[in-house]
């Protein structure tokens, strides 16, 4: 008997099986490396009924970490193929299982005890698949055997993390549990966060480079396809959204009627968009030409063009509005992220007002090619928490007898509080109270960085200002930034559960 088959095939047998009057049990799964605790699990969900169909999820859509599953799609299903007690094996493609059970229609969804709470589900989704489940007259069953795990095999007997990832791991999980950082998730879902910065259109035009110009030194390169992506201020509230009901961006743009339908249509319900338009200037775009590796999928970027203004300055008008509606609601909200791009939004009496009225703080003062020594993160006074990367401190303190510890150690003095260095590939560093402490970069696997950076800083100061200890906030701000560095551009969000999911990985060891 053919045990691994298509949905498609699958809706036949079904069929058949129910003239049969046979009960059909169905277990899901990532199933990344078969053990023990599987084969009980499986042998006692045989007994609930007649058929066993297991099935797994597709690699796409593991929320487990950049680097998970650890075995292909195709070696999970053969793997499982060779246990005796599964009669049909299924690839679901979906972050849920509601493709598998519209086709299998269990009479019986078994999962493992460790389920039957659904509160302790990072997911969030074990609810509703049995809702699902039920929807098409079956039931839930939840197996009692005991619970092992694939996550931490794979963390430790075969190495799934790098040495350095692992020993951090072991140290931060005598320190904090998931189910603490839950609980700070929990409490940052109802805080009202206001953001702060420039609004940015991020274009990304793909071209595959054909050689130099014959005539000239310039490359000629072939046109292949071009995406627009909400970036700036833009894309830290959307990282926000996934784990803020309540967030407000506020910014001054163009009145380009195109660009408003998107920030309507793209940005989540939970997210509010108290933006001033301008008739004298355009809504900041970067357009991006870039080369894709195509096995790796890594990019390349080519060359960068920008609509920016000269000097880059914002009328009085609008500018004056957009400062009203500062005064008038800053003490409403919880937490200010400030992004300060450099690009005239954040002039001398918006810092001023933001670090006098906002109940807290975080700001990430960023340095680019338009502005190059010009935005320092020294230019403010004080903060909560702020982020800087390598460029951006050492632009901040120039003195070269200065090692980078001191100039970072200097920044937190000069700002009155904690914050951190990201590194890239070498993770980032937390100052607080004069004390160092480094956490390693999750992943080595990349697509793009642009974006790594804001979504370090939105999720690390976000659970910052729900209260967690600023080691919680690096942790989890690695976890996103990580996430980000696999996400062409800002093409999409960090999602709330994807790092869950992942905190949930690392600290399986």
């Amino acid at each position: 008997m053919k045990k691994i088959v298509s949905k498609e095939e699958f809706k036949n047998i079904r069929s058949k099986l129910r003239t049969e009057n046979q009960k059909v049990v169905l277990c899901h799964g990532v199933f990344d490396l078969v053990h023990p605790g599987h084969i009980l699990h499986f042998e006692e969900a045989k007994k609930v009924g007649d058929v066993l169909v297991v099935s797994i999820t597709a690699a796409e859509y593991v929320r487990k970490g950049p680097d998970r599953p650890y075995f292909s799609d195709e070696l999970r299903l053969k793997f499982l193929s060779e246990i005796q007690c599964i009669d049909y094996l299924l690839l679901s493609e979906g972050y849920t299982v509601e493709d598998v059970i519209g086709v299998v229609e269990p009479d019986w969804y078994v999962k493992g005890k460790e389920y039957q709470k659904a509160s302790e589900d990072v997911t969030g989704k074990i609810t509703e698949e049995v809702e699902l489940v039920r929807a098409h007259g079956g039931d839930v069953y939840f197996t009692s055997g005991q619970v092992f795990s694939s996550t931490r095999l794979i963390n430790n007997a075969l190495e799934g993390l790098p040495p350095e990832v692992r020993e951090f791991s072991l140290a931060f999980q005598k320190k904090y549990s998931l189910r603490e950082i839950k609980d700070y998730t929990d409490k940052l879902k109802d805080m009202k966060i206001l953001v702060v910065g420039d609004v940015i259109i991020d274009e990304y035009v793909f071209c595959h480079v054909q050689g130099l110009m014959s005539k000239d030194n310039g490359y000629s390169a072939r046109y292949i396809k071009e995406e627009q992506y909400l970036g700036g201020s833009l894309a830290i509230a959307r990282h926000l959204s996934s784990f803020c009901d309540n967030v407000t961006i506020s910014a001054v743009v163009g009145t380009e009627e195109s660009l408003h339908s998107r920030f309507l249509n793209e940005l989540s319900g939970n997210m509010r968009v108290d933006l001033v338009c301008s008739e004298k200037i355009q809504t900041i775009v970067k357009k991006r030409y870039i080369m894709q590796n195509v096995k790796r999928e890594e990019i390349h970027k080519l060359f960068v063009i920008n609509n920016l203004e000269t000097p880059m300055t914002i009328d009085k008008e609008p500018m004056g509005r957009f400062k009203s509606k500062l005064k008038e609601k800053i003490e409403e909200y919880d937490a200010v992220i400030l992004c300060d791009f450099g690009h005239g939004l954040v002039d001398q009496e918006v810092m001023g007002l933001l670090q006098q009225k906002a109940a807290f703080l975080a700001l990430n003062c960023q340095t680019n090619s338009s502005n190059y020594g010009t935005n320092l993160i020294t230019k403010y006074q004080k903060a909560d928490v702020f982020a800087v990367d390598e460029k951006e401190l050492k632009l901040a303190f120039s003195d070269y007898r200065n090692s980078q510890e001191e100039s970072l150690l200097q920044l937190s003095e000069h700002l009155h509080c904690s914050g951190w260095l990201t590194q890239g590939s070498l993770g980032a560093t937390l100052v607080e109270d004069k004390k160092m402490s480094r956490c390693p970069a999750f992943t080595l696997k990349v697509k793009d960085t642009i974006g790594a950076g804001d979504a370090f800083f939105a999720v690390a100061s976000a659970y910052s200002a729900a209260g967690a200890p600023r080691e919680i906030g690096t942790f989890m701000g690695n976890i996103a930034g990580a996430l980000a560095a696999n996400i062409i551009g800002n093409k999409e969000a960090v999602q709330k559960v994807n790092v869950l999911k992942y905190a949930g990985t690392l600290l399986n060891v």
